[in-house]
């Protein structure tokens, strides 16, 4: 019963804008980077028709055919993001940096000892980081027209007072494990009888209306919120690609994906002023703080082939089907308020300076999520110089689903993601220049916005490159990779315009590739 409850709470917190909306989840866990060594990282992610490198695992296992060497490497990376925030026009910037092994692998090639026909193959066991969850931002602003106050006037509209509450038996009411119960339990909201035989809320933080005469009052204060997120989405990948006559390569993976995403969020209002009483001040300050904590495990099936017509010419084409996530939720929130005014014999004020109200114990809820198949394609042109290979990729961003084993029906967030999502096709290009043993390359990566609707252009476009140096035991490669997205974000939903902080995430990362050949 805890897990039904939780997931219908959380369904119902998604509309703050506070809460890590399924929607929203979908399209995070979805919107995956083609990961790699610092060699495809350089070319931009393009690889579905290069091969001969342990990404093939995960992009098209049939370029682990082209192997001739066994090999173990391992890329270690620094991680520079930063996000830039206009909020009612205030800036602000916060950055985060951070070292991390975003692949690992262990190549065993093998030949068949025959000259025509199936020659040989590669075996990988294989670890990319294809989701980077890492990031810190914040922002604050002055607001004159809203505060999330009105958030939960509107949330507890219509609602019995005696949800927000725990019940003499020590259960909690129906509504307790939200943030606008919290709210109540704070003395934000408050319950009155107007004497119509109806509930109505109402807050000690409401301007007054325009009445005798007097103009309608305006509420100033200052917002701010802070957001830290933690994790990363990993794929191990078990694959096996073979040869047949150095003209056609097929190949088989099987993936198995974790998501580890941490997300704490703080929401702060403070700094009240009323123009109709300069004197009216009875909260210093009030803040939300919620936790997430998404943990999942999941599998898929990635199918490729790479065809070689002649010396100068590789084509390749590789499907991964849906991922199959099992995901379970940990949600926990409290909010903390400081009063200037209490203990005054009104009920509607506390009796205590400081008050808050938490869940206690997390919530826990399990349920499964169904990312979207990726169908890729590939052409590469070589020379004795080196080589220009470019990369499309389908991902129906609108095939995301939910479902539950418990009687939970997420109808509602699958009609949602198909009406916000569309299929989108991400463009990758990528050239390498080769000199004796050195090489240099550069690539580009562009993923279009996968909103059908949307104020902020979210596509996401990265610029890359890199050197590296191939002996006869070992190589080295090293890339520089920086991408550049926008995004937009409201705090809270309220009737008529949401405030709405406008940002812009930059980032960028240091990949070092050193392998063994054996």
């Amino acid at each position: 019963m805890k897990k039904l409850i939780f997931i219908v709470t959380l369904m119902s917190l998604g509309s703050t804008g506070f809460a890590q909306d399924f929607v929203d989840n979908a399209l995070l866990f979805s919107r995956t980077r083609p990961g790699g060594s610092a060699r495809i990282q350089a070319l931009g992610g393009a690889q579905t028709a290069l091969g001969g490198d342990y990404s093939s695992a995960f992009s098209n296992p049939a370029g682990l055919g082209m192997f001739n060497r066994s090999e173990f490497t391992i890329t270690p990376s620094f991680n520079f993001n930063k996000v830039s925030s206009n909020y009612l026009g205030t800036k602000t910037d916060e950055s985060r940096i951070g070292f991390s092994i975003p692949g690992l692998s262990l190549v065993y090639h093998h030949e068949s000892g025959k000259e025509r026909g199936f020659l040989g193959g590669s075996f990988s066991v294989s670890m990319n980081r294809i989701n980077d969850f890492n990031r810190n931002f914040r922002y604050t602003g002055v607001n004159s027209e809203h505060s999330l106050i009105d958030y939960f006037l509107n949330d507890a509209d219509g609602v019995d007072p005696e949800s927000f509450l725990w019940r003499n038996n020590q259960e909690p009411g129906d509504n307790f494990f939200t943030l606008t119960g919290l709210a109540y339990n704070n003395y934000l909201i408050s319950d009155v009888d107007p004497g119509n035989g109806n509930i109505e809320y109402r807050s000690l933080l409401t301007p007054l209306p325009a009445e005798n005469g007097l103009p309608a009052e305006i509420r100033t204060l200052t917002q701010q919120e802070i957001s830290e997120s933690r994790g990363a989405q990993t794929q191990w990948s078990i694959s096996y690609g073979a040869n047949f006559n150095d003209m056609v390569f097929l190949g088989a993976g099987i993936g198995i994906s974790s998501i580890r995403y941490k997300i704490r969020q703080y929401f702060k209002e403070s700094d009240f002023s009323f123009s109709e009483d300069a004197t009216y001040n009875p909260v210093e300050y009030y803040q939300t703080d919620e936790e997430y904590n998404i943990r999942g495990s999941g599998v898929n099936l990635t199918l490729g082939a790479v065809v070689r017509p002649v010396d100068f010419l590789q084509v390749g084409i590789s499907y991964a089907t849906p991922t199959y996530y099992n995901i379970v939720d940990n949600y926990n929130a409290r909010i903390d308020s400081e009063w200037n005014v209490y203990d005054n014999g009104n009920s509607n004020y506390p009796d205590q300076p400081s008050v808050f109200e938490r869940f206690g114990d997390p919530l826990t809820s399990e349920y499964n999520l169904s990312t979207p198949s990726r169908l890729s394609g590939g052409i590469t042109f070589i020379s004795k110089l080196g080589f220009i290979t470019f990369d499309v990729e389908r991902s129906n961003y609108a095939g995301a689903r939910y479902d539950s084993n418990i009687d939970a029906d997420f109808n509602p967030e699958n009609q949602s993601i198909k009406a916000e999502y569309e299929t989108e096709y991400n463009f990758r290009t990528g050239a390498e220049y080769r000199f004796e043993k050195y090489r240099v390359r550069a690539g580009f990566n562009y993923m279009p916005d996968p909103f059908i609707y949307n104020d902020t252009d979210q596509s996401i476009k990265t610029f890359s490159g890199g050197v590296g140096y191939r002996g006869s035991k070992y190589f080295v490669d090293l890339a520089a990779v920086f991408s550049n997205t926008r995004r937009s974000r409201s705090p809270y939903f309220v009737d008529g315009p949401d405030p709405i902080a406008y940002q812009k995430y930059t980032s960028a990362s240091y990949l070092l590739t050193f392998g063994l050949l054996f």
